[in-house]
């Protein structure tokens, strides 16, 4: 019987071949896609990394300035501190008439003394000089943050028509929509205690202490709609003199609840109805607007182009050429605000500035 001659080409080995090659070629593109996706996790921890980075430096910069910055003391601290001076004054000349006599110890015990007197003037004329020179005693409000911090390096401050605008939309919550949205299923005496939130209110409280006696100011809160913190005044300015009306729009504001969703252009165009106009607005905000006068209709999620778009359009209704200082709390994912809300504190001649973890 002949033997049946073995062909190395047969259809078996074509199967194994091609089986092969389709193994190969999965195997090249689940590796590919690893690859793809090991790279863009790098990518993101390398950008948060470098937002660490910058906020650390920042924060070097804040302190940089705290130290440099001659401490200021209150009005009260002050008056206390000058009166302890004089009496001490007052003590070693008392105590240099009852040492006057002719022996070189009695001789060098007054000259001691007069030194110590001279150095005590001296101090007291440098303290007199800082009090007047702060004007600490003519605000119309006082606050103390950690560390009897005083500072807020970079921002022009001051106006006789001031305006605080404050972005009391949900995003401002939290610095991610995580804890965003984690916050907004919260009750809303939990929600007043957000750490951001609390922040914010803070910084305001503090610019309120900056407004001089005889200046007018204005307080107001936007989401999608903006309103004064002080019911009723809507469209008017508020004395600052006026006893107790600082401390009342503060007040007031600690007790609003963010929610909803942004629209500067509704806040903007508020101030339009403040006259005469502002002369120096204050906005503390996280973000670009997510809508526009009018909420976007079955609109689940606003895209980047969009929110650029509400933004420039919300600086068409600013009132008048007042600075803007803006104040901006970053939020997560919205990386294009910083440079929107810089040009815009660049065209009005205002200012711009993240604050550090530790502000105010």
């Amino acid at each position: 019987m002949a033997r049946k001659s073995f062909n190395v080409f047969s259809l078996s080995f074509l199967d194994v071949m091609a089986c092969g090659l389709g193994a190969t070629i999965l195997f090249l593109m689940i590796i590919s896609a690893q690859v793809r996706l090991k790279a863009e996790r790098a990518s993101e921890d390398l950008l948060a990394e470098a937002g660490s980075m910058e906020q650390q430096v920042q924060d070097a910069r804040s302190n940089l300035a705290r130290l440099q910055a001659s401490p200021v003391p209150s009005p009260e601290q002050a008056a206390a501190q000058i009166e302890r001076l004089r009496q001490q004054i007052a003590d070693m000349r008392a105590k240099v008439a009852e040492q006057s006599g002719d022996s070189l110890a009695e001789k060098e015990s007054p000259e001691q003394l007069r030194a110590d007197i001279q150095r005590l003037e001296e101090g007291l004329s440098r303290l007199g000089a800082s009090q007047q020179e702060s004007g600490s005693g003519s605000r119309v409000r006082s606050f103390t943050g950690d560390g009897n911090r005083q500072y807020l390096t970079g921002m022009q401050m001051g106006g006789k028509r001031v305006v605080i605008l404050v972005d009391a939309s949900a995003s401002m919550l939290a610095g991610t929509y995580v804890n965003v949205v984690r916050y907004r299923a919260m009750p809303d005496a939990r929600k007043l205690t957000a750490p951001k939130w609390r922040k914010v209110v803070a910084a305001v409280d503090w610019l309120s202490t900056q407004i001089e006696p005889g200046s007018r100011f204005q307080i107001y809160v936007f989401n999608e709609q903006a309103r004064s913190v002080v019911a009723g005044s809507d469209g008017t300015w508020l004395e600052a003199g006026a006893a107790g009306t600082l401390e009342q729009a503060v007040k007031a504001l600690r007790s609003v609840v963010p929610e909803k969703g942004t629209s500067l252009g509704n806040a903007f165009s508020a101030l339009q109805q403040l006259k005469p106009a502002p002369d120096n607005i204050y906005l503390l905000t996280d973000g670009l607007p997510t809508q526009g006068k009018q909420a976007p209709g079955g609109v689940t999620q606003v895209k980047p182009a969009q929110r650029a778009t509400f933004f420039n359009q919300a600086v068409r209704e600013l009132p008048g050429r007042a600075p803007v200082n803006v104040l901006l709390y970053p939020m997560d994912g919205d990386p294009d605000a910083a440079g929107f809300f810089w040009r815009l504190a660049i065209a009005t001649k205002g200012s711009f500035l993240t604050p550090s973890r530790d502000w105010p």
